[in-house]
């Protein structure tokens, strides 16, 4: 199955560079470019890409806005940020606005490769390391946390647990670890969550428990 790729970067050395090395792959398709976030909106309605790497800033329109836009229409493409820096201030923003990830631009290429086929089979690309900096990151900016004692009325207390992992950044093979149980059981119960509390994937499940107060910014889960 070939990817459509969609590149959206104000700088065209970037653009050029990206569409060079993903066209080697015969399992990914670059199917056009966006100098900035209008533009990305508007190829991505007429080209209708599996992915979009989405540079944060740009002219005119920033990656923010322009992913909250793409992510908000019918089946939408998976957004992956393309940034300078790891506490970007605008990642966390993205990643709200519905992104699937972010990934730096130094990153090597096989972890470019490795970023758009994990986004594109529906994951997040959000590991520990990069959870907990988000996390640091939306602390320090002050954001109130407004809980909510009934967002979890509908979940079982092990779909509770669940959810406070995966807030957590940990992965469903660390998630069966801890717990002595199977993937597939892990697997099964993330899946629930995420369909009780109309999740697309980790990256929003992490925003959901630290701006509604379900995990608290610092301290680690007990066990």
């Amino acid at each position: 199955m070939t990817i459509r790729v969609l590149i959206v970067d104000d700088q065209e050395l970037i653009r050029i560079g990206f569409r060079l090395f993903l066209q080697t792959r015969a399992d990914l398709e670059v199917v056009g470019e966006a100098a900035d976030g209008r533009e990305a909106i508007v190829r991505a309605a007429e080209l209708r890409p599996d992915v979009v790497l989405m540079d944060i800033r740009m002219p005119r329109m920033d990656g923010v806005e322009a992913t909250a836009r793409i992510t908000g229409t019918d089946r939408p493409p998976r957004v992956l940020i393309l940034t300078t820096y790891d506490l970007d201030e605008y990642v966390f923003g993205a990643l709200r606005a519905g992104a699937s990830g972010f990934l730096l631009k130094d990153a090597p290429r096989e972890r470019l490769l490795e970023a758009i086929h994990v986004v594109h089979q529906g994951e997040a690309l959000l590991s520990p390391s990069i959870t907990r900096r988000l996390i640091e990151d939306y602390a320090d900016r002050g954001d109130p946390v407004r809980p909510s004692p009934d967002l979890l009325a509908a979940l079982t207390p092990r779909e509770r647990e669940m959810l406070l992992l995966v807030a957590h950044g940990l992965s469903n093979q660390e998630i069966a670890a801890r717990l002595v149980v199977t993937e597939a059981t892990v697997k099964s119960h993330v899946g629930s969550v995420f369909a009780k509390l109309h999740l697309r994937d980790r990256v929003q499940a992490v925003v959901l428990a630290y701006e509604h107060g379900i995990v608290v910014p610092g301290r680690r889960p007990s066990g």
